[in-house]
Formats: structure tokens, C-alpha cells, sequence
């Protein structure tokens, strides 16, 4: 099947728990595919029909519904996320009300009150988490191994492991960076046709976001990843080339350390796949 935001979950789950395997493949795969047969209109009974030319003809991977807690935090993450958001919205909104000249009390003081059950309501949420991974004692010992890496955060690291589920179907370092978006798209053709590496973006976009700050951290308090940062600047001048690099990094040791079950260490050189120069 393919993946359709959460409208396939049900099928997915309930075909499971009658044994049955299931394969769930992205949107772009079906889409690139069906490009290549002779569809001319597209319609439910085509796009269903490609879909199972598809599963036919490709050797798919089973698909493993994720572990409970992984799946609960990951709610939990991206619910929060969400508030965050909207706190963002509403205190920019409060300042253009507090600086407009014909401003209304009533309306700052809703405003306020909105911001501050959003402030208590991520507060639960942050509860929630700490008590889920408390919960598990090698999830505890898991969490304190990723929080190791320079600039990480305990929420930082929460989101990525509910955003991989641990991990569990991630086989090597090229796939978690393509899982997530980082991996880099490029078109060559003869000597005419010759594009800009960039990134594809085509991933999971709460994994890319939640990786921004943690390199911006990395780059301030570790030398490493400062010394990675300028020698990128120095050659192009453009610093967001840099900071994506920093991310693809740091994604990658977070999955060594995941798998080998060993902290950061400064002085250890980590096997990290070189990172192609890519615009944005």
C-alpha cells in the first residue's frame, strides 16, 4: 500500500494482526513508477492498478508495526511541536497588539491567557515523555548515549528516536539520511545538461527541522564540528551549505552511537559518509 499521512494506518495495523504482510512504499516511489507505464488518465482504478504492478514486480521489505513507545512518543513529540508553533504565532501576535496604537486590552489579555494554558499544556507534555522513558530502563541508558553528542538535547534526541522508531528498519547510515531528507539530488546529462546538487527535502520533515538547532549548537561548543563548519564557509561562503552539513553529521553519529551503544568521545574519529557540496 502506499503510505497516505495516517489514512493507511488502519488497513496497515488491522492486515497485521490477521498475518498478513504488508508492504508500505512513499507517495514519489508509486508516483515515478506509474510515470513509466502507459497510463494516460489517471483515475482510483489506475493508480490502485500501478500500485499493484508495483508490489509485483519489486521486491519489497515487510513492514513491522513500530513498538508502542516509540509510537507514543513520536504523538508526543509532534504534539508539542505543534504547540510550540502556535505559542510562536500567538507571541508575535501579542507584540503587534501591545505596539499597535488603537490596541485592546481584552484582546492582549486573551491572547495571554492562551499563551499561558499553552505553556502548561506543553508542560504535561514534557511529563509525559519523562515518565514513558523512565518507564524503560534500556530506553533511559539508550537516551543518555545520544544526549552525549555536543549541542543534543534531551528533546532533541526524544524526537529522533520516536521519528525512526529506534531505528528499527534503518540498515545503514545512507538511509537514515534519505529517510530524512538530507540525502542529495543531482541531474548530469552529456555536457548540456549539468543542475546544482541539492538536497531532496523528500523525507520526514520533523526529523530535518529537529536537527537545525542541535547543529548550530554543535558548531558553538564543539571543535570538530566549528572546524568542519568554517572550512565549508571559507570555500563557498554561504554558512546554511555549512549548517545542513552539520545536521547530515550529526544524524549519522547518532545512529553509530545508537547501534554501537557508546558515547561521544571527542578525540574518536567516527566513519561519517563524506558530505557532497549541495544548495539549498
Amino acid at each position: 500500500m502506499e503510505a497516505t499521512g495516517v489514512y493507511h494506518e488502519s488497513l496497515a495495523y488491522y492486515l497485521y494482526s490477521i498475518r498478513k504482510q504488508v508492504s508500505i512504499v512513499l507517495p514519489n516511489k508509486i508516483s515515478n513508477y506509474a510515470k513509466t507505464l502507459d497510463i494516460k488518465t489517471i483515475t482510483d482504478k489506475s493508480a490502485s492498478q500501478a500500485i499493484a504492478r508495483f508490489g509485483l514486480e519489486r521486491q519489497l521489505e515487510v513492514w513491522q508495526p513500530p513498538l508502542k513507545i516509540f509510537n507514543d512518543l513520536r504523538q508526543l513529540c509532534r504534539e508539542r511541536e505543534q504547540l510550540v508553533h502556535e505559542r510562536t504565532m500567538l507571541k508575535n501576535q501579542l507584540h503587534a497588539e501591545r505596539t499597535s496604537a488603537t490596541s485592546s486590552e481584552s484582546s492582549v489579555n486573551r491572547t495571554k491567557k492562551r499563551i499561558a494554558l499553552i505553556d502548561l499544556q506543553e508542560k504535561e507534555i514534557r511529563g509525559e515523555i519523562a515518565i514513558l522513558i523512565k518507564g524503560d530502563k534500556t530506553l533511559v541508558e539508550k537516551m543518555k548515549i545520544v544526549s552525549s553528542i555536543p549541542g543534543r538535547r534531551n528533546l532533541t534526541a526524544v524526537t529522533i528516536i520516536a521519528e525512526t522508531n529506534g531505528f528499527e528498519l534503518i540498515k545503514n547510515k545512507r538511509q537514515l539520511v534519505s529517510y530524512a531528507g538530507l540525502d542529495v539530488r543531482e541531474k548530469i546529462s552529456g555536457t548540456s545538461v549539468k543542475s546544482k546538487p541539492r538536497i531532496s527535502k523528500r523525507g520526514n520533515r520533523n526529523l530535518r527541522k529537529v536537527m537545525h538547532f542541535p547543529a548550530l549548537a554543535a558548531i558553538r561548543t564543539d571543535e570538530r564540528f566549528r572546524d568542519i563548519f568554517l572550512r565549508i564557509v571559507s570555500r563557498h561562503g554561504i554558512k546554511m551549505k555549512a549548517i545542513v552539513a552539520i545536521q547530515r553529521k550529526l544524524l549519522e553519529l547518532t545512529f553509530i552511537l545508537w547501534k554501537n551503544n557508546s558515547y561521544y568521545n571527542s578525540e574518536h574519529e567516527y566513519q561519517i559518509i563524506p558530505f557532497q557540496e549541495v544548495s539549498l
